[in-house]
């Protein structure tokens, strides 16, 4: 049986061979390095340090004054802001007067644990913040831009006796602050004015039982 499969395997041992001596053979040239001379100049790899970089940018900003204008205008910015943030977006002066109520009441969506790892209130469970907490003061929200809307709400204060509490959509509550000597507060990001569904001011909030009555107002003019 061998004597017969040794000429079949042959010609595939002597192929095999063959194969390799010619990769071989063009391998060798490529492992003999010759020295072609230098061709062009050449320079070591350097990048400058960032941070040295930076720093020698603002040196050069600080001595021609750019970088005291941009101190000043970003300085400038803030302070706008502060005093006029941005406008509670979607918030308009009312031109149909409503009457709506808002219920506060909520479902649990996961267990609440104490302390020590005993269960206060289970998932599912309906709570609602006006049980625990009343609302001790009304929420009256107005555009501080609007004069009939700034004479309307001292108007209310002063009839309240501090029992209101003022909240901007739009305008500068640094400026009321100043002007009126009582605390007013901002509707930042229309948080609570997009969760109550307020949509034209001026809007007061009061607690009827357990819901919030919201009256969108009618304006005088």
């Amino acid at each position: 049986m061998k004597t017969s499969q040794a000429p079949a395997l042959l010609p595939i041992r002597r192929g095999i061979v063959l194969f390799v001596a010619f990769v071989g053979g063009l391998a060798l040239p490529c492992a003999k390095a010759a020295d072609l001379g230098t061709i062009g100049p050449t320079y070591e790899i350097s990048e400058p340090h960032l941070f040295r970089m930076i720093e020698a940018k603002l040196r050069e900003m600080e001595r021609t004054g750019e970088l005291a204008r941009i101190e000043a205008e970003t300085k400038a910015r803030v302070v706008e802001t502060i005093r006029n943030p941005p406008p509670v977006p979607g918030i308009h002066t009312t031109q149909t007067p409503r009457t709506f109520y808002f219920d506060p009441t909520f479902i649990l969506d996961r267990n609440i644990l104490g302390a020590q790892g005993e269960l206060l209130f289970a998932a599912g469970t309906r709570k609602n913040p006006l049980e625990v907490v009343s609302l001790s003061r009304h929420l009256l929200f107005f555009d501080a831009r609007d004069k009939r809307q700034i004479r309307h709400a001292r108007e209310l204060l002063t009839h309240a006796q501090g029992r209101i509490k003022p909240i901007l959509t739009a305008g500068s509550y640094l400026d009321l602050m100043q002007s009126w000597r009582v605390p007013v507060y901002y509707d930042q990001r229309g948080l609570l004015t997009r969760r109550l569904g307020i949509r034209q001011v001026p809007a007061l909030v009061s607690q009827e039982g357990l819901r919030l009555r919201i009256d969108e107002l009618e304006l005088s003019p």
